[in-house]
C-alpha cells in the first residue's frame, strides 16, 4: 500500500510539473528526503530519472532530425530552382528524368511535388526516365540484398593516390579492407594508399593483377569504384596486412584495354566524318578483347560506309599520332580546345583531356602513347540497340591477327575442297551453278517417280465398307509422300482412307488423309497417328483430316501402318 501511494503522489507530481527542470528540481529534493526509504523504492526513482533522461534525449533527437529533414527540403529547392533554370537558358522546357530523380532519391521530392512546383512554372519533366531510373533503383535494391558486406577495418589512415597513368607498378601499402559476401563466395575489398590500378569506368573494365610482398602474392581479380575510390578485389586477403607491397597491373591486359579505348575515340572521329556531325557517342564497352561503341545515328550504316570508317581509322592508326595528355585542366579551357564530352556525363570544375591529332575529348580513361601501338582495328559487326542508336563492335591489335588467321585458314580448306583451284571464287561459282542444275534433274526424277508410287498405290488400293483404302510402306521422304497424300484426295474427294508409312535416312513417319466426308462421319487423322506413333516410338498429331507422326523405331512401321486401320475399323 506505501509504495502504491507512493506511486500515486509521484504521478501527480509529474502531472503538476511545467517543465522537465521543474521536475528535475522537485525530483531530487524528493529523493533527498526520502533516501532512508526501501531499496524498492529507490529503485523506483533511479527508473523514474532513467525514463526522464531518455525522453528529453528523445525529444532531442526529433529536434535535430526535423531541422535536418528542412535542411534537405531546403537544399532540394535551391537544386531543382538552379534545373529549372538551366533548362530554360537552354532552351527547353522539360527536365530530365535523371535529375527529377535525384530530387526524389537524395532530397526525399515526391515525383508529383516535382511535377507540381513544375506546372507553375510553366514546365513538365520526363516521366520515362524518372521510371527508368527507378527501375534501376529497384534492381540496385535486389542486387544489395544479395550481397552481405562486412565493416571496413583500418589498417592504417591516408587516402588513396591514383598513379596508373604514368606507372603500372608502384609502392603501396593497404589502408582499410573489408570482407564480402555474395552467391556462396567470399570476396575481399582492398584500398591501398598507391595504385596504379584503373578502377572501372567510363566504360572501361577495371584492371587485374597482383599485390606482392616479401611473404606472399594476392592476385587482384578485379578493380571497382566505390564513391571515386579504387576497390580493389581479391579471393583471398594477405596474410600480413602490414607489410609493404608492390602493386602490379596485368600489362598485357591493360596495353588491350588501352588500344581498344584510344581506337574508340578514333572510330568516333571517324565516324563523324563519314556520317555527319550529329554522330554523339551514347556509351561504351573497352575491354582487353574488344570494344562496343554506342553512337546517335538515324539509320543503318551500309557496309561502304562501315569500310570507309575502319579506314580512316586505320589511317590515323599508321600515321602514329602521339598523344597528348591534359591534366587538370579547367573545363572553359577544355571546350575551348573543342574536347567532346560524353552525352550525359556530369564534369568537375577540372578535367582529363585526351588528343590524338582533331581527336579531342574528356575521358579519364587508360589510353596508348602513340595510336601506332593500336596495332590495327577491325569493325565486326553494327546494329542497332535503341530507336536513333546504332552500335559497333571492333577488335584491335593481336585480335585483328587472329580473326585473319582464322579467315585464311578458312579459306585454304575451301580451296582444298575445290583441288586448290586457282581462282576460288570461280570455281565455287561453278560448283553451285552444277549443283542447281543436278538439283533440277533430281527434283525432275522425283516427280517421276512420285507419280509412278502413286499410280500403283491408286492400283492397289482395297474398297473397304465403301472406303477406298490405300496403305503402303514405302522409302520416301515426308514431303514427297505428304505430296502424294495430298494429290490422292484431290483425285479421289470422297470416301478415302490413305496411311503411308515412309522411311528416309532411317526415320520412320507415319502419314495419314482422310476425305472430309469420314471426318464429318467421325474419323480423326490425329487421334489415330498419335496412338499408331507409339509403335515406332515416336509421337506426333494435326489436324483431323491430315496427320503425321516421327519415331525412332523403323521396324515397326508395318505394325504401325496395320494399327492404323484397325482404330479407324476399316
Amino acid at each position: 500500500m506505501r509504495l502504491q501511494s507512493i506511486r500515486c503522489a509521484n504521478a501527480n507530481l509529474f502531472m503538476e510539473c511545467r517543465s522537465f527542470r521543474s521536475l528535475a528540481a522537485r525530483l531530487r529534493k524528493k529523493k533527498k528526503r526520502n533516501l532512508q526509504k526501501s531499496v524498492k523504492q529507490g529503485a523506483f526513482w533511479c527508473k523514474m530519472w532513467y525514463l526522464i533522461k531518455v525522453f528529453k534525449n528523445k525529444m532531442r533527437h526529433t529536434a535535430r532530425k526535423r531541422r535536418g529533414k528542412y535542411m534537405t527540403l531546403e537544399t532540394g529547392i535551391r537544386l531543382l530552382d538552379k534545373t529549372m533554370a538551366d533548362t530554360q537558358a537552354s532552351g527547353k522546357k522539360e527536365i530530365s528524368g535523371v535529375d527529377a530523380f535525384t530530387l526524389y532519391d537524395t532530397f526525399g521530392f515526391p515525383l508529383d511535388l516535382t511535377e507540381l512546383i513544375l506546372r507553375e512554372n510553366g514546365m513538365t519533366v520526363n516521366e520515362e526516365e524518372f521510371n527508368a531510373e527507378m527501375q534501376k533503383q529497384k534492381e540496385r535494391a535486389r542486387n544489395a540484398a544479395a550481397v552481405e558486406t562486412g565493416d571496413w577495418i583500418t589498417v592504417k589512415e591516408g587516402e588513396t593516390n591514383f598513379v596508373g597513368y604514368d606507372f603500372t607498378e608502384y609502392e603501396t601499402s593497404i589502408l582499410r579492407y573489408r570482407q564480402v559476401k555474395q552467391k556462396n563466395q567470399t570476396l575481399y575489398q582492398i584500398v591501398l594508399s598507391d595504385t596504379p590500378f584503373y578502377a572501372e569506368s567510363g566504360g572501361q573494365v577495371g584492371d587485374t593483377g597482383v599485390i606482392v610482398s616479401e611473404f606472399e602474392t594476392i592476385e587482384i581479380i578485379d578493380t571497382k569504384k566505390e564513391n571515386n575510390l579504387p576497390i580493389h578485389i581479391t579471393k583471398k586477403l594477405p596474410e600480413h596486412i602490414e607489410a609493404p607491397m608492390m602493386a602490379c597491373v596485368d600489362t598485357e591486359k591493360r596495353a588491350a584495354s588501352a588500344a581498344n579505348h584510344s581506337c574508340t575515340h578514333l572510330l568516333d572521329e571517324a565516324l563523324r566524318q563519314v556520317l555527319g556531325t550529329h554522330v554523339e557517342q551514347k556509351g561504351s564497352l573497352v575491354t582487353p578483347e574488344s570494344l562496343r561503341f554506342d553512337f546517335s545515328h538515324f539509320q543503318k550504316v551500309t557496309d561502304e560506309q562501315l569500310r570507309e570508317v575502319e579506314h580512316l581509322a586505320n589511317t590515323k592508326i599508321r600515321e602514329n599520332i602521339p598523344l597528348t595528355e591534359y591534366r587538370n585542366l579547367p573545363i572553359e579551357k577544355a571546350k575551348e580546345l573543342g574536347a567532346i564530352a560524353l552525352f550525359g556525363e556530369k564534369y568537375g570544375d577540372e578535367v582529363r583531356v585526351v588528343q590524338f591529332g582533331n581527336s579531342i575529348e574528356f575521358c579519364g580513361g587508360t589510353h596508348v602513347s602513340a595510336t601506332g601501338k593500336i596495332g590495327m582495328v577491325r569493325i565486326i559487326s553494327e546494329s542497332s540497340v535503341a530507336a536513333g542508336v546504332r552500335r559497333i563492335e571492333a577488335i584491335t591489335g593481336a585480335k585483328v591477327e587472329e580473326l585473319m588467321d582464322a579467315v585464311q585458314d578458312t579459306l585454304n580448306d575451301l580451296k582444298a575442297l575445290f583441288n586448290n583451284a586457282p581462282d576460288l571464287k570461280v570455281a565455287i561459282r561453278k560448283y553451285i551453278d552444277e549443283n542447281a542444275g543436278l538439283k533440277k534433274q533430281v527434283d525432275e526424277f522425283m516427280k517421276e517417280k512420285a507419280a509412278e508410287v502413286k499410280a500403283r498405290l491408286v492400283a492397289n488400293a482395297k474398297e473397304v465398307n465403301g472406303v477406298k483404302v490405300v496403305k503402303a510402306v514405302i522409302p520416301m521422304s515426308a514431303d514427297i509422300v505428304k505430296d502424294i497424300a495430298f494429290q490422292l484426295k484431290g483425285e479421289i474427294p470422297a470416301n478415302l482412307f490413305v496411311v503411308i508409312g515412309s522411311v528416309d535416312n532411317n526415320k520412320p513417319m507415319l502419314t495419314v488423309m482422310i476425305s472430309d466426308d469420314l471426318v464429318k462421319a467421325g474419323q480423326n487423322a490425329g487421334k489415330l497417328v498419335r496412338e499408331a506413333a507409339k509403335l515406332i516410338q515416336g509421337g506426333g498429331g494435326g489436324q483431323p483430316h491430315f496427320a503425321t507422326a516421327g519415331g525412332k523405331n523403323a521396324d515397326g512401321l508395318n505394325t504401325a501402318v496395320d494399327k492404323v486401320i484397325e482404330l479407324a475399323a476399316l
